[in-house]
């Protein structure tokens, strides 16, 4: 009998960084994906790796700020179908406080910062992320987002 082969997925994890109302974007430059357009610090999660290191290790390889991993708290989770043979899961944190003031870590990857209010997201914001902000606003823990529609 032959063995099933296991579902896998990518998981995301994504940092809302609060400050006086505002969360912060970033402009996506020189990826190949989705240049142009706003994002959170995110990244893909490193094998091994509890997601709130993930979170914490992609906020200060992208904007430069240390964040207590203990810190985060889980805002959403959102299950993206990016395309039919590709679906990942998102980890949303939110972060109120952390060290340093964020800047543009990496310029190659990053056209500039954008402090702005989650509620009135730039209509140039990737879906998925916006879907991941819309859960945080409203307090829904999961979000299916690209299923059937979504």
């Amino acid at each position: 009998m032959a063995e099933q082969k296991r579902y896998r997925s990518i998981i995301d994890v994504h940092v809302i960084l609060e400050r006086g109302g505002e969360i912060l974007l970033l402009e996506r430059r020189g990826t190949g994906y989705c240049d142009g357009m706003l994002h959170l610090p995110s990244g893909h999660l490193d094998d091994g790796e509890p997601v709130t290191h993930g979170a914490a290790r992609e906020a200060f390889e992208e904007v430069g700020v240390r964040i207590d991993p203990d810190a985060l708290r889980l805002a959403a989770v959102v299950h993206h179908r990016q395309h039919p043979d590709l679906a990942r899961i998102g980890f949303f944190f939110a972060a109120s406080r952390w060290k340093g003031e964020p800047y543009n870590a990496e310029p190659h990857k990053c056209g500039k910062l954008l402090w702005t209010d989650p509620a009135i997201l730039p209509s140039n914001t990737i879906d998925y992320t916006a879907a991941g902000i819309r859960a945080y606003l409203t307090g829904a823990p999961l979000t299916l987002h690209g299923w059937d529609g979504t």
